[in-house]
């Protein structure tokens, strides 16, 4: 069916249904309680029965965003999942990340798909390194922030200090939304000053089920909270500055966060997450493409591939291209244009993911995820349209700092070996990098952090019965550079030149006294740091 000219009735509907959407993803340090997070919105939305967490990852049951072994096993998320929920009548999308800094790369692409982002603080650390990566990236990206106090159910750092921390390491300005009543610890309920009441939790469960909350008056409170209540309001007064106004544009311009306290393993505090989300987090809006021209959301189908991930369902060994949507209707078995080849392919496949459950979707709309299922020719960064040709921007490549020679243990499983590199290149689980000199078969794996190195392992023996073995490399430092280095640093000590699948030659060096000695004895060479460098393609 033709989107071209829409009906008034279709254009509304769009705009209806683009309203409703909340995309966003959780960014926080490692074992700041991302995933519990994650599973508490589900269970309060009421899309689980019972959340996993009961006292933290090593001792829960399996979470319904982890999916791979590793991350079961290690209690850890290694990849993105994509979970969709509707709550109050609005369509949550939320794309659980990678917390861990090794992943970051898989984080930043997730980060490209998203209208928001709620960084989770720990109580008892602050901001962390991570987190403050994390949010150096949502910054350039001028993504909104909602920020979470959570573990406050445990001994942490003063409210009023965290707000400093905040206010001096981000330069936003704290908004409470909530407040916490008990200092951290003692997490007896919180302020929610929009209301102007008090929320008493009370623990149900451990934390499998939704947290019982009783709503009481200030002048009950006082009487029931005494000091702790009196405290949380004198607190967060000194925050607002006696403006009660909530301010959506400064929150909109990435100049003010709301805040919000929380125990996400006692699903304390989740709700009124939810709620701020849906009352204040931006919508889908038109997307920028790559000349920065915002594609209206009643325009037809367009969207880009952030994520492609393989080994979901292991009795298919399908692999899965997750597409974010940004204009129009994705209706299923539409022949879409793939802008980077112009080729067309059939939408036959497509899925609705929760986590490693799939529905078959028939519909969806701007600010949506859709799995395509076995869409083998699509890439990280691919631009798609159904008419009116577009390209949305690249998502770059990190700067890779560990390299690993990869060669099969068993040669007479080259083919498998082979077959292997190139999905997990293709999902963008590793860089792979090539030259003549090394052949095909000792391919140079290129990471950000070194446990990417044991996800390839892991999945190159269970996913492809490839098992392999790796020699480390005494690289740490990556340029970009061009064919002519080849020839020049062919046999210069601490450094070598190689070809990455994407077209791009990669000048590696042992570290940075060997790059200053090329950049002095060689001036002519192209030696860009990555990150600065936009290419063509």
């Amino acid at each position: 069916m033709s989107q071209d000219v829409l009906s008034p009735a279709r254009v509304n509907e769009i705009h209806k249904q683009a309203a409703r959407r909340r995309t966003f993803a959780v960014i926080s340090h490692p074992d700041a309680g991302k995933s519990t997070l994650t599973e508490a919105l589900a269970l309060h939305a009421k899309v689980i029965g019972t959340a996993g967490a009961s006292s933290g990852k090593a001792n829960r049951k399996e979470t319904v965003s982890d999916w791979m072994q590793m991350e079961k096993d290690r209690g850890i998320s290694i990849s993105s999942a994509a979970l969709q929920f509707s709550y109050r009548d609005t369509v949550i999308n939320l794309l659980d990340t990678p917390g861990h800094a090794d992943f970051s790369e898989d984080t930043y692409r997730v980060l490209a798909a998203v209208d928001c982002a709620v960084m989770l603080v720990d109580a008892a650390k602050g901001l962390e390194t991570q987190t403050m990566k994390l949010f150096e990236v949502c910054k350039q990206r001028n993504l909104p922030i909602i920020t979470v106090i959570n573990k406050w159910d445990r001994p942490g750092l003063d409210a009023l200090a965290l707000m400093d921390e905040l206010t001096e390491r981000t330069g936003l300005q704290p908004m409470p939304l909530t407040w916490a009543v008990g200092i951290s610890g003692d997490f007896r309920g919180v302020w929610d000053l929009r209301q102007d009441r008090f929320a008493r939790f009370q623990r149900n469960n451990s934390g499998a089920n939704i947290a019982l909350t009783e709503y009481f008056t200030p002048e009950e409170a006082a009487e029931t909270q005494g000091n702790n209540w009196t405290d949380a309001v004198d607190e967060a007064g000194l925050v607002i500055e006696s403006n009660l106004e909530f301010d959506v544009d400064a929150f909109h311009a990435g100049t003010a966060t709301p805040i919000l306290f929380s125990s996400a393993a006692l699903n304390f505090g989740v709700k009124e997450l939810l709620d701020a989300l849906v009352d204040f987090a931006p919508h889908a809006a038109p997307r920028p493409d790559v000349e920065g021209s915002p594609r209206p959301v009643e325009s037809s189908f367009s969207g880009f591939v952030f994520k492609v991930q393989a080994g979901m369902n292991k009795a298919h060994r399908d692999h899965v291209a997750f597409i974010r949507v940004c204009s129009g209707v994705f209706e299923r078995g539409m022949v879409v244009t793939q802008t980077r080849t112009g080729k067309s392919f059939a939408t036959k496949y497509a899925q609705q993911v929760f986590g490693r459950e799939r529905e078959v979707i028939d519909e969806a709309y701007p600010g949506d995820v859709v799995g395509l299922v076995n869409a083998s020719t699509l890439r990280v960064g691919d631009s798609l349209f159904l008419e009116g040709a577009v390209e949305y921007p690249a998502i770059p490549l990190f700067a890779p700092e560990h390299f690993q020679v990869a060669r099969s243990k068993d040669p007479s499983k080259f083919k498998q070996f082979r077959r292997g590199i190139e999905q997990l290149e293709h999902e963008g689980v590793i860089q792979v990098l090539r030259s003549d000199v090394r052949g095909d078969q000792a391919p140079v794996l290129a990471a950000v952090g070194p446990m990417q190195f044991e996800v390839v392992e892991d999945r190159m023996a269970h996913d492809f019965s490839a098992p392999m073995r790796l020699e480390r490399l005494p690289y740490s430092i990556a340029r970009i550079s061009t064919a002519d280095a080849m020839p020049a640093l062919a046999n210069v000590p601490g450094a070598e030149v190689l070809l990455r699948s994407d077209g791009e030659y990669l000048a590696l060096f042992n570290d940075v006294w060997a790059l200053r000695r090329i950049e002095k004895n060689h001036p002519d060479l192209t030696l860009v740091p990555i990150g600065t460098h936009n290419p063509a393609k």
